[in-house]
């Protein structure tokens, strides 16, 4: 024992102190499913109108140039090291990360915003990645397809950075 208390709210996973919902978890078989994320997640869908759920996608320039070449009606296959999808539930956490990562990264940043039905999301568990709103799906490399496929209309850019 180093002698440390350990802070209130946090817990030790890998040798680290992580505050509750500030990691999550990950095993060889993928992620491992949050409780709280789960009763989130019944929340979020029995707020979406019209049978969709909104979603958002903070994406750089050379992705965005992929789906204008997809008619704004798909995103594109992950690249080798991408194992997930990732589009986000809130708005604000898609603008964060266009506007601090995308810009820094890849000169701009874009959130694309797209509605995808309710329905065929409840399979994929909600995460949070860091704080309360900051919620994201992760959808696997290779069901993106079968996620394109139950897009509701197009993507739409609905702020940039540059």
């Amino acid at each position: 024992m180093s002698g440390r208390s350990r802070r209130p709210g946090c817990r030790k996973l890998r040798g680290r102190r992580v505050r509750a919902g500030g990691i999550v978890p990950f095993s060889p078989a993928g992620p491992i499913p949050d409780p709280a994320a789960s009763r989130m997640q019944k929340v979020i869908h029995m707020t979406s109108r019209h049978g969709t759920t909104t979603l958002w996608r903070p994406t750089g320039p050379k992705e965005l140039d992929l789906v204008r070449e997809l008619k704004w009606r798909a995103w594109p296959a992950r690249l080798l090291g991408q194992p997930f999808f990732y589009p986000v539930l809130n708005e604000d956490y898609a603008v964060k990360i266009a506007r601090d990562w995308n810009v820094k990264h890849d000169g701009a940043g874009f959130v694309t915003r797209f509605e995808v039905e309710s329905q065929f999301l409840r399979r994929y568990p909600v995460r949070q990645a860091g704080g309360q709103t900051i919620l994201e799906l992760w959808v696997p490399a290779a069901e993106l397809d079968d996620f394109n496929a139950h897009m509701a209309g197009e993507i739409e850019v609905v702020h940039e950075f540059r």
